[in-house]
């Protein structure tokens, strides 16, 4: 090597002298794809609300979209064994063969579908199902029908896959209803998927079985994806749960994803799945390869634990969400300039407060939410976030206390708005 430096290792066009510091550009910018996606509602309203949480504010929160009982004991033990054991390595990256059978079993006795272990993906939490399917299936150019209300992440994901959602609005007067004609007039040759969330967040809404077996033919006929998210499955207050994966010979065309997220209140433990074809899993978990690889394994322990032990949490927690839902939606529908439909699912109530928009108050739901969490000490989740101009989202996953006194709060602040 001579005493200069020359033939020392090049980086990035600049060479390595031994006497002098290499001069670097700094990078600049940011990727394009990161203009497609903006930071959730949700979470941007959780951090407001730490802040002033953090400086002593009395504050009753609306705004978390998670359960607010504890993880079931069995669960948390079976997670104790596991590090016992120390079940700590790496698995295989689409999950461990017994937690496979174990969601797949599960999905079977509920809703009678025929998933086999290769047609099963263990995934970081639900979302992470949805995001691998959505970057696995679509690409630039493609359009995505996407019913609103819609949960915030939809709209983000598959704008940084590089496609478009094609908003449908639903009918707010029949519960956000969704029809097969108003899914209808808005498909193209770029379509590519129907993606359907029920029961709904936010709405609550819950689509019908006829519904699932029309859009299904649809995609048969035009050779499109149905990708249905069925977290907040296990919550619908009157009839039976409904997968359209049980619909006969309905898998060629349809990838659901699920999580145990909120059904046995583990939102932290971030623990979903993927059910579909298996050449869909094949690629979704080739890309999870260089994400995440597998999901944390005692997590995987207890989510067997979850799936196979005692059921009977999820339906004591059930009946605390009924008695809340008549609580929430009666005390809002009291509240002059406020409406409300009744939710068949999940744990929120989404209400119409075009009624208190306007005027010398707020004029849009994001100003009204600003104001209810500064002036009321209220969290809350904007319309806008969800695709709607004239709502708030409220989580009743919260006390029955919390629910009455926010209520009270929030019909002191709309009188306010009267004066």
């Amino acid at each position: 090597m001579d005493a200069d430096g020359a033939g020392l290792p090049h980086s990035g066009g600049v060479q390595y002298s031994l006497m002098a510091s290499p001069v670097v550009t700094r990078p600049t910018g940011f990727a394009q794809r990161m203009a497609r996606i903006s930071v959730s509602a949700t979470a941007a309203m959780m951090i407001e609300a730490e802040k002033l949480r953090s400086e002593g504010a009395d504050l009753i929160d609306f705004g978390a979209g998670e359960p607010d009982f504890a993880t079931p004991e069995h669960i948390k033990k079976a997670a104790v064994a596991a590090l016992e054991q120390n079940f700590t390595r790496y698995t295989p990256t689409g999950g461990i063969a017994a937690l496979k059978d174990a969601i797949r079993q599960t999905h079977a006795q509920d809703f009678k579908s025929t998933y086999t272990r290769d047609e099963v993906l263990v995934t970081v939490g639900g979302k992470h199902a949805l995001f691998n399917a959505i970057s696995a299936l679509i690409d630039h150019g493609d359009e995505v029908i996407l019913p609103a209300p819609y949960w915030v992440s939809f709209k983000d994901m598959i704008t940084y896959a590089g496609a478009t959602p094609v908003v449908v609005s639903t009918d707010e007067s029949k519960g956000f209803t969704l029809t097969t004609e108003m899914v209808s007039r808005h498909l193209t040759a770029r379509t590519r998927m129907i993606l359907l969330n029920s029961p709904s967040n936010p709405s609550g809404a819950v689509f019908s079985a006829q519904l699932f077996r029309d859009l299904l033919d649809i995609c048969r006929q035009r050779g499109i994806w149905l990708l249905s998210d069925e977290c907040y499955s296990k919550f619908i207050y009157e009839g039976v749960p409904y997968s359209v994966a049980s619909e006969p010979e309905s898998k060629d065309w349809v990838i659901i994803a699920g999580s145990l997220s909120k059904t046995y209140a583990m939102t932290g433990w971030r623990l979903g799945y993927a059910l579909a074809p298996k050449a869909v899993v094949k690629q979704m978990l080739n890309l999870q390869s260089h994400s995440t690889s597998n999901p944390t394994s005692i997590v995987q322990k207890a989510a067997i634990a979850a799936l196979t032990g005692p059921q009977e949490p999820v339906g004591e927690m059930l009946a605390e969400y009924t008695r809340r839902r008549k609580v929430i939606v009666e005390g809002l529908r009291a509240i002059p300039g406020v409406s409300c439909t009744m939710p068949a699912g999940a744990f929120y109530a989404y209400p119409n407060v075009s009624g208190l928009l306007g005027g010398k108050g707020p004029k849009t739901p994001m100003e009204l939410s600003e104001q209810l969490l500064h002036k009321a000490g209220l969290v809350t989740v904007p319309g806008e976030a969800f695709g709607t101009e004239q709502h708030l989202r409220f989580s009743y996953a919260t006390s029955m206390k919390n629910i009455e006194n926010g209520l009270r709060r929030l019909a002191e602040f709309a009188q306010t708005l009267r004066a």
